[in-house]
């Protein structure tokens, strides 16, 4: 059996095939069920200590407190006699309970109650006895009354101060103090001992002081006693002045004797100690000596127990917590100054009061079972075992053939009922003693299901499940599984029973579903349960949030997709950090996600999604980081200054969990551009201590911009500034050139230098310039400006050329020499014979003869070809003559080059120039030439202009380039299924067809056409088109459902139905019309069908033949009258139309009838009049 839910064992030993078999004890489950009816024998569960001191202020109470069933009666014996409880009035016991409260409201005196007590639980079934308790009263006496004559000492001697506190239960704690309630100092030389006494190693003249008193605090009644003070007077051979004394020379500079270690406590050479087992060991050396002595402590045969030992007291104090018996030897300490040393030994021994080594426990049997106690204890000396029953020794009671006491062991076999008892073991020595209860209760019972009724138990996949089945019975009965009330018992496999009655299943599937059965069964019955094990899918989360970086202010995103049972609900929740996370407003979570937007630096962290169902749970964690623009770098300063250059340091400011990869330096000068900061360099971001490269005559401040993967921080603050001297430029322009303007000059330009370039005031350029290869000398000018124009040069002639910047404080370095020519003039000569050959309809040879290059006047350009189209050789076609250039270069003797891209069957002109830079010469002479004709263009438009169900219509225009005469048109076209091509169609049309029509075998049919015009030449270029998809073709559709059967059908039924509500109308609208009430009043009509000229309908009386109140307008706009008008029925003229046509005075009666005659009568209308009603 085991208790509820619980998994104690209980270990059925296999049958022993000795004198007798020794069956475990039974443990009774903490079941209530089963405790309400189960019989058992006393059991202390509570009593107090075994020396109990009590305070006097206070009442007495001594506990003991016991279970068992039925509930256990109480007595006491004190001091080995039976206790009258009943008899004194001051002492009374607690209900159902045997604690003792002793009162002292009415008198009486503590002291008189102090003595050994012993508590007696008492049942049918056996007695419990409680360890015997020694009271005593708590004493705090006082301070005997002395007279203390004053300790007068010689200056460096050893000296003791008595303390001898008055004994005290429990003993007092004693320090020392003055008059002033101050605590005597105490260091390495004077210190408190272990008995309470001061001791003084050597006396110094500070110490002498009228008040040194010993002082004994009470525990129990908080009270402090104070021993008359001591008055310490000190001989000194020379006077003492306190402010000579110091830590270095406490003797202020006096000879003072020094002496050899002499041991003050303990006296000797050597000294014993005994201590008990698991107690406080404290042994203490104080020595005496000048200079005072230092102490160590040694261990004879072993080293001191780290673990365990203090030092305290300056070192004069050996502490081991916890003593074991391996602790006991000789201990040594040693006390030496630079005089020498000595030692005493002190001998620990270690006792031991009895300790459990094999401590008696409760045994519950089922008759004719076995069984033993056992009482195992250890001390120094050994103690002495001895076995009570029932609180009486065993040797005294009864014999029982089913008992055996074997010393410390007893043994029970086939015991029966009737044979309850408690028995108690005492274990002894001269230092203490052990007392344990134990019963043995023989117990009888059927078995019993403690658990859940047929309990549901959900399992993952899978996994080990465990089947509880708790149950009880005496003797112990033996369990079996069933699955769904089959088989032979569940054991084996993949199926492990436990002696507790659980069923392991190893590997749970689908397969083990269904109803498991537990039978338990003894000779005293059976009893059964059932539990319903369900098996469900695992929930798991398959897409895990992952860990991300994500920039301040975008967003993020965590996934948790979870796949679980479906019949098992399940919720997910979200942690930061371990903590629950609040959503608010911002956070957005969907089954699947959770979305932090406009992430900031409070959002990072770790995020757990976690995933529960009732009976399992997934999580998966990922982290978030936030990355940023980092901050400002800080603390700019200037260091190192040279003339050129400057070292900048910096602190780098926080880089937002994205590492610094760059740092910008920017600069802004007071001179040229004040205000505006320009980029210097930048350096890598593990670098925060740069030169940084100047430029003369700047005054700089400086400022550090930080980049990381997110971006620039904003700017530092700026250094200071920081100025370079002048010197002379470094730069030399650039872009210098020559050119002319004119024919008879040469303009010198370059490029000024930059503001950073100039390097000091009164920036000024040195010019330089001749003719080339003519050896003359080199003309030169200074200016302020950026170019210099040389006056009446020859035409285009070359010319070298430098220049060089210069400032106060000197010359940049000459530039390179470039070449620059004068101005160019208009050539002076044309090309001649400008003529063309083959000829074709797109392009076509050109050759000309050159001209002398001097007569250029400049540099060559081209040979520049103007031509144009003056005319289509296609009768009406109207082309525009705009001039077209090409060029050619070319310096041969006889060139020619070929002049492509001409529109076939045209007319065209052209002439040539040569061009230099400037000028073109005059033109050569004007060449006309025919292009051939060629094939047209594509068609203008082509497409497909209707389709119906088997015809397809086709128009074009005609190319807006017929490029000759056009012949006619040819039409290619094949039916197109997917990727399967039909057979191709050849159709022709003359010049002046544009459309054809194409009729189709079937609906669906595709065509794809290709239609290109005709020349004599050839086919021009094709138009391709396919014929729209059939599904484009939605009045097809509307047309076919026309021809529908279903819909024709439905056309007529509600044609039907239009019409037999029109005639239900005209019915009803007719039996109400107004008539002559005169004569016919009650005769009913016998309308007849009658079609006026005007198509409308009208009906008439058989009797009078005139028509109904309330007949139409005919179409002519006439009104067919009626003897009966509705003048006669209205009272104030003609009736009045509502909205919808009708009178609002038809119902109003003659003057001379009834009223209700009128009431009766209402409108007879048309058909048409009927279908507008319905409309």
């Amino acid at each position: 059996m085991f208790g509820q839910g619980g998994h104690a064992a209980l270990a059925l030993m296999s049958l022993l095939l000795l004198l007798w078999h020794d069956a475990a004890p039974i443990e009774v489950p903490q079941d209530p069920k089963i405790l309400q009816d189960l019989k058992q024998p006393p059991t202390i569960v509570k009593q107090s200590v075994k020396d109990y001191i009590v305070d006097p202020r206070d009442n007495i109470i001594i506990e003991c407190e016991a279970k068992g069933n039925p509930v256990p009666t109480f007595s006491w014996r004190r001091n080995g006699k039976f206790f009258n409880i009943g008899k004194d009035p001051r002492v009374t016991m607690r209900k159902r309970s045997g604690t003792l409260e002793i009162g002292f409201r009415s008198g009486g005196r503590p002291e008189d109650y102090e003595g050994e007590y012993q508590c007696f639980a008492n049942n049918e079934f056996g007695v419990a006895l409680s360890n015997k308790i020694l009271l005593r009263v708590s004493k705090a006496p006082l301070w005997p009354k002395e007279v203390l004559e004053p300790v007068v000492v010689t200056e460096g001697s050893p000296l003791v101060l008595l303390c001898n506190p008055p004994p005290g239960l429990p003993p007092p704690f004693t320090f020392w103090m003055n008059s002033a309630m101050t605590p005597i100092p105490q260091d390495k030389r004077v210190s408190m001992g272990l008995n309470g006494d001061l001791y003084f190693s050597n006396v110094l003249a500070k110490d002498a002081h009228t008040d040194y008193s010993c002082n004994a605090r009470f525990l129990f009644t908080h009270t402090i006693q104070q021993k008359n003070p001591f008055t310490l007077k000190v001989l000194t051979k020379e006077p003492y002045n306190d402010t000579s004394y110091n830590t270095t020379d406490p003797y202020g500079g006096r000879k003072v004797a020094e002496s050899t270690p002499t041991f003050l406590s303990p006296p000797g050479t050597e000294s014993s100690k005994m201590v008990l087992r698991d107690e406080q060991l404290l042994l203490e050396c104080i020595a005496a000596g000048l200079p005072t002595p230092t102490i160590k402590w040694f261990k004879k045969g072993g080293d001191l127990p780290g673990r365990k030992v203090k030092f305290e007291n300056y070192n004069k104090t050996l502490k081991i917590i916890n003593v074991s018996e391996e602790d006991a030897g000789e201990y040594v300490c040693m006390a030496n100054n630079h005089l020498g040393s000595i030692r005493h030994s002190i001998f620990v021994q270690v006792k031991a009061a009895p300790y459990w080594l094999d401590k008696p426990t409760n045994l519950v049997l089922a008759p004719d079972e076995n069984g033993r106690l056992v009482c195992r204890a250890n001390g120094n000396p050994k103690p002495n075992i001895q076995w009570l029953i029932n609180g009486q020794p065993v040797d005294s009671a009864p014999p029982s053939l089913s008992r055996q006491v074997l010393g410390d062991t007893i043994i029970f076999r086939s015991v029966q009922m009737g044979s309850s008892a408690v028995y108690q073991c005492n274990a002894s020595n001269e230092h203490g003693y052990l007392l344990a209860n134990a019963f043995v209760s023989v117990l009888d019972m059927p078995p019993r299901m403690l658990g859940l009724k047929n309990q549901l138990i959900k399992v993952i996949e899978n996994n080990r499940t465990f089947l509880d089945c708790p149950f009880f019975g005496s003797p112990l009965p033996e369990l079996r599984w069933f699955k769904n009330g089959q088989g032979s018992g569940l054991d084996g496999g993949q199926y492990r029973v436990y002696i507790n009655g659980t069923l392991e299943i190893k590997r749970a599937r689908s397969e083990d579903e269904g109803t498991y059965t537990c039978v338990a069964n003894s000779i005293l019955g059976t009893a059964e349960n059932q539990v319903l094990l369900e098996v469900k899918e695992r929930t798991r989360i398959v897409r895990v949030p992952e860990h991300q970086s994500a920039i301040r202010g975008s967003t993020a995103r965590f996934d948790c997709v979870v796949k679980s049972d479906p019949s098992l609900p399940i919720t997910v929740a979200w942690t930061k950090d371990d903590k629950p996370l609040y959503l608010g407003w911002r956070l957005k979570k969907d089954e699947e996600s959770l979305t932090i937007p406009n992430v900031n630096e409070g959002d990072e962290g770790t995020y757990t999604c976690t995933v529960k169902s009732e009976i399992d749970q997934d999580s998966a964690s990922a982290r978030l980081t936030v990355l940023d623009r980092p901050d400002p770098p800080m603390d700019l300063d200037l260091s190192d200054p040279a003339a050129r250059s400057v070292r900048l340091t910096w602190i780098p400011g926080n880089d937002h969990r994205s590492p610094v990869t760059q740092f910008l330096v920017q600069f802004e000068e007071d001179r040229w551009e004040p205000g505006r900061w320009q980029n210097l360099s930048t350096y890598p971001g593990d670098l925060n201590s740069v030169i940084l490269q100047l430029a003369p005559y700047v005054n700089y401040q400086f400022r550090v911009i930080a980049i990381n993967s997110v971006g620039q921080s904003q700017p530092s603050r700026p250094s200071p500034r920081y100025k370079t001297s002048g010197a002379a430029p470094d730069a030399i322009p650039r872009g210098l050139r020559g050119w002319g303007s004119k024919k008879d000059n040469m303009e010198i330009t370059w490029e000024p230098l930059l503001d950073l370039e100039r390097n000091g005031p009164n920036l000024h350029y040195n010019v330089f310039w001749r003719r080339k290869d003519l050896g003359h000398e080199w003309n030169n000018v200074t200016t302020m400006g950026s170019k210099h124009v040389v006056q009446n040069t020859e035409t285009y002639v070359p010319y070298e050329i430098k220049i060089q910047a210069r400032n106060e404080f000197g010359q940049g370095p000459e530039s390179n020499v470039v070449t620059g020519y004068s101005g160019e003039d208009k050539p002076t000569d044309a090309p001649t014979d400008l003529r063309a050959s083959k000829v074709n309809s797109t392009k076509t040879n050109i050759h000309w003869k050159p001209v002398d290059l001097n007569s250029i006047q400049g540099e060559f350009k081209e040979y520049r070809l103007y031509y144009w189209r003056e005319a289509s050789l296609v009768p009406g076609l109207m082309v525009s003559k705009e001039k077209k250039t090409k060029g050619f270069y070319s310096t041969v003797a006889e060139p020619s080059g070929i002049l492509s891209d001409l529109v076939p069957f045209s007319k065209y002109k052209m002439f040539m120039v040569v061009a230099n830079n400037r000028f073109e010469s005059p033109p050569s002479n004007t060449v006309e030439f025919t292009t051939k004709e060629g094939v047209p263009d594509a068609p203008r438009f082509f497409r497909i202009n209707r389709r119906s169900f088997d015809t397809i219509h086709l128009e074009w225009d005609k190319p807006l380039e017929p490029n000759g005469i056009l012949i006619g048109y040819q039409l290619k076209y094949q039916t197109v299924n997917g990727s399967r091509i039909g057979r191709l169609q050849l159709e022709q049309f003359l010049p002046n067809v544009t459309d054809f029509t194409l009729r189709l075998p079937d609906r669906s049919t595709r065509y794809k056409f290709h239609l290109s015009a005709l020349t004599q030449v050839g086919a021009g270029e094709v138009f391709a088109e396919e014929s729209p998809h059939f599904a484009n073709e939605a009045y097809i559709d509307q047309v076919d459902i026309a021809t529908q059967g279903w819909f024709i059908g439905l056309m007529c039924a509600i044609a039907l139905i239009i019409l037999i509500l029109l005639i239900v109308c005209f019915i009803k609208r007719s039996r109400g019309g107004k008539y002559p009430v005169r004569d016919k009043k009650d005769l009913p009509l016998d309308p007849v069908d009658q079609k006026d000229q005007d198509g409308s309908f009208d009906y008439h009386s058989d009797e009078d033949n005139k028509p109904l109140q309330g007949s139409q307008t005919s179409l002519d706009g006439n009104v067919k009258e009626s003897d009966d008008s509705l003048v006669d029925y209205g009272e104030g003229g003609d009736g009045q139309f509502n909205e919808d046509g009708s009178f609002i005075g038809q119902y109003t009666v003659k003057k001379d009838k009834d009223e209700t005659e009128g009431n009766e009568s209402s409108e007879a209308t048309s058909p048409v009049n009927a279908i507008y009603s319905l409309a």
